[in-house]
């Protein structure tokens, strides 16, 4: 069953089968075992060393399988600190605030509510994934059974963090905002997730800021829409919302919050590598020079203004663990992902969905356009989006991808990415289907089909969503 739950960067599957309180003791055990003796062999040797922070989402299934998890930690030597309700974010701030060995939160982010699961943090709030302590933690849940070993008693306590997560994150806002001096009318759609409980805590009373809620209710542990917002179909609410008054801009978040799509006055969603381009300028203006970390599926624009702005752009495989790890290893100071994911060095480099909010607020507040116009010179080139293709020979395919283009420049960070000087793209691997996933951009519409229509030889059947 162990098997079935672990995935590439945390533990994900349906509730009760094969997910259920058993396993989530056996994970929490073998997490409390290989936190401790990670924060041990740093070095770190104060009281904190031996605590472990626990949040969870509003899931019916959160409770039962955070009270199974924290237990197997505390037999397991380990002191809890439980974070309560909250959105994932939440959690990497109180293993930062509060010095512990590391966290979890309890959540299955943007999957429905059938669904529950486990996102890891070390020490720092660095990720666990199969490469960085994920593949150990099952391994050592293989070997642990609840009626065999000797409880060692760990403590439980709860913390209320709220009011320093709230003090935290009005710090990026724009003081002219918070006072009122500068008004900016907004509509959120918190997809019934952790964003309806994060957006009060941390954001109203802001005389500046008027939110108009959509779906903030998550008291049923169910969702009214699927709560992943790169889903189109899943922004028609918030764009009818939009459309019957004057927003600045709308939001929506995923189920625990960590990520978001934003949409302009008009109720159009922009492309989160679109958006990182804006949101440079105010990142760069505050840290000159800094990197900034972008995924390779990315506009080319976002590099160009990266540089133009006096920063230095790096590009990044996709996924959270490298994002974070390459942020920090670069001294970034902001990153982002197409998924809506925004990284930044002020959240400890991790993902935040309100520190992203914070961002989007601020630069509005010292703009004097709509939101898009002030996006539309970030888009310099036609996009193709996202497109699927079915093949069962994915390596073979990319090989003849790139014997097909001899003279293009090419690298395998991530799959293929191909720079044929007209036009470029990157084309990915599923890590769980037989897929490819193409990516490409030129500076006009009629390359973009012509050479989707050239790639698309080499990749297979094309699957249409």
């Amino acid at each position: 069953m162990l098997a079935k739950v672990f995935k590439a960067y945390d533990v994900r599957a349906t509730y009760p089968k094969p997910l259920n309180e058993q396993i989530a003791w056996q994970v929490g055990y073998a997490t409390a075992q290989f936190l401790l003796k990670s924060a041990a062999d740093e070095g770190f040797i104060d009281p904190m060393s031996r605590t472990i922070c626990v949040g969870r989402d509003m899931r019916k299934s959160s409770p039962d399988l955070s009270a199974h998890l924290k237990k197997g930690m505390r037999d397991a030597g380990a002191s809890v600190i439980d974070v309560g309700l909250v959105d994932t974010p939440l959690v990497y701030f109180a293993i930062n605030h509060l010095g512990c060995a590391g966290g979890v939160q309890v959540t299955a982010s943007h999957n429905p509510s059938n669904y529950n699961g486990f996102k890891i943090s070390k020490r720092l709030a660095k990720p666990v994934g199969q490469a960085t302590g994920l593949a150990e933690i099952q391994r050592l849940a293989a070997l642990v059974e609840a009626d065999k070993i000797e409880p060692k008693g760990g403590r439980e306590d709860s913390r209320d963090l709220w009011s320093a997560y709230r003090e935290h994150l009005l710090s990026f806002i724009d003081p002219r905002v918070i006072s009122g001096e500068r008004k900016l009318r907004i509509a959120v759609d918190a997809s019934n997730g952790m964003a309806g409980t994060m957006l009060p805590k941390v954001f109203e009373g802001i005389k500046g800021l008027s939110i108009e809620k959509l779906y903030f209710d998550n008291s049923s542990g169910e969702f009214v829409h699927e709560p992943n917002p790169l889903v189109e179909s899943n922004l028609r609410e918030l764009q009818k919302v939009m459309a019957a008054g004057k927003f600045d801009a709308g939001f929506c978040f995923d189920g625990d919050a960590d990520r978001c799509i934003v949409l302009d006055e008009r109720g159009a969603p922009i492309g989160c590598d679109l958006l990182l381009a804006w949101l440079v300028q105010d990142a760069l203006a505050k840290k000159p020079g800094a990197a900034v970390i972008y995924d390779l599926r990315s506009s080319r624009s976002v590099a160009e203004i990266v540089r133009e702005h006096g920063g230095k752009p790096v590009e990044s495989r996709v996924g959270h663990v490298f994002m974070k790890a390459i942020l920090a290893e670069s001294n970034g100071v902001i990153g982002g992902e197409l998924s809506g994911h925004f990284y930044f060095a002020d959240m400890w480099n991790t993902d935040s969905g309100a520190r992203a909010f914070a961002a989007v607020i601020t630069a509005l507040a010292n703009a004097k356009k709509p939101l898009s116009q002030l996006i539309a010179p970030c888009k310099r080139y036609v996009q193709s989006g996202e497109i699927n293709f079915e093949n069962e020979d994915k390596l073979g395919a990319l090989a003849a991808l790139k014997a097909a283009y001899p003279k293009a420049k090419t690298h395998e960070l991530d799959g293929l990415s191909i720079d044929a000087g007209d036009w470029w793209g990157n084309i990915r691997m599923s890590n769980t289907e037989p897929l490819l996933r193409l990516n490409l951009e030129a500076r006009d519409q009629a390359t973009v089909d012509a050479k989707i229509a050239e790639v698309s030889r080499y990749l297979g059947h094309r699957v249409e969503h």
